[in-house]
């Protein structure tokens, strides 16, 4: 075998091996990578019923009525449309009007979505009361924060 035929050799396998390694990131990465709808984004993809979509956007004010024990509708809107959402479970302590939130669940008929679960959203600013207090007792905390 002659040099330059193992160099070709060296280089093939190698492309192989790189080209093995970057197809099963993009596959990985493709069922694992989770991304989620505006509700504009999502009046725009014309959706089918009983799809399982992920929605974020903010808590409609004054849209919040507890209809049994720990079943809510709720509607999400990014300030163009609307979402009315039913959910039967315990909502997260961060959950209110005016925040964000992520709902995922199954798109029962236009507009109206049953929550599997939601999730919360949180400013930049918010520190766990915890973390807030074990910041006071070594003197990190600076009152000062904005």
């Amino acid at each position: 075998m002659s040099v330059s035929f193992q160099r070709l050799l060296v280089i093939l396998i190698s492309l192989i091996f790189l080209i093995t390694s970057i197809l099963l990131i993009l596959i990985n990465s493709k069922k694992n990578l989770i991304f989620f709808y505006t509700p504009s984004e999502l009046m725009n993809a014309n959706p089918k019923i009983n799809d399982i979509v992920r929605i974020g956007g903010f808590v409609m004010k004054e849209s919040i009525n507890k209809i049994g024990t720990n079943i809510y509708n709720f509607t999400i809107t990014d300030h163009k449309e609307l979402l009315y959402v039913t959910y039967d479970g315990v909502l997260p302590d961060l959950f209110r009007e005016e925040q964000g939130v992520v709902v995922e669940g199954k798109i029962i008929k236009n507009k109206h979505l049953k929550a599997i679960s939601v999730f919360a959203k949180h400013d930049e600013n918010y520190i766990p009361a915890s973390i807030k207090s074990q910041l006071k007792n070594n003197e990190y905390w600076k009152k000062d924060y904005k």
